[in-house]
């Protein structure tokens, strides 16, 4: 059995859904985080010294890391390669763009946005009264400067990567575009823009059988917010 360490609100959603693709069974072991600092709980840490989600234990052993987790199902258990292209060609183009937007998502996408999450809570954080003005104008600064501009470089490639084709991969649904969605979605939730072939993309993934499966076992979430 398949054991997800799942936390809510959080990136282990992508590893139900993606056991809800391949159609496997699992065990789903729930946390919740802190609602005042929104980090999970300490019993995490029992699981994985970094105390994070996602979590999978499987034949004894515990995986981490959303992007290695699923290169470790799809190898295993996608046997037909319906979520991951097929061995060979190695130079496939399909192949060459699966594995970089498997690593993309979480080496790229998502530190602007979390940086973003961070200044926006730094505005509405409890300090002193005279703090409040300096810490504002600190976040206001890094988002102007640096934060601002790099989400908008981000989130004009992911438009433009998806008005080219479908999915990140090319023409068919891959784990790729799983491991995207967290980023994508989070980038709609928080960044908003009219950006029509992102919009279209999320719009996409909610409509599979297979995701809406995975929200009702997981619960619903509020990413970044």
């Amino acid at each position: 059995m398949i054991k997800v360490h799942h936390l809510n609100n959080s990136r282990s959603q992508r590893v139900l859904w993606l056991l809800e693709e391949l159609q496997l069974p699992y065990e789903i072991v729930r946390y919740q985080r802190d609602p005042k600092t929104m980090l999970a709980p300490p019993e995490l840490r029992a699981i994985h010294p970094l105390g994070k989600s996602p979590v999978v234990e499987l034949d004894g052993q515990v995986l981490a890391e959303s992007a290695a987790i699923i290169e470790t199902l799809t190898e295993r258990y996608d046997s037909q390669h319906q979520l991951s292209p097929p061995p060979r060609p190695l130079e496939s183009e399909e192949r060459t763009r699966y594995r970089y937007w498997l690593h993309y998502a979480e080496g790229s996408a998502m530190p602007p946005l979390l940086m973003s999450l961070v200044f926006a809570r730094l505005k509405t954080a409890p300090m002193p009264f005279f703090a409040k003005p300096i810490a504002r104008g600190i976040a206001d600064k890094a988002m102007s400067s640096f934060v601002g501009p790099q989400l908008a470089l981000h989130l004009g490639y992911i438009e433009s990567e998806l008005g080219q084709r479908p999915w990140f991969a090319g023409e068919r649904f891959t784990a790729a575009d799983i491991q995207m969605s967290f980023p994508v979605e989070a980038a709609a939730a928080r960044a908003g823009g009219k950006r029509p072939h992102t919009q279209a993309f999320v719009e996409r993934i909610r409509a599979r059988p297979a995701y809406q499966r995975a929200v009702e076992k997981g619960g619903p979430y509020s990413l970044l917010s």
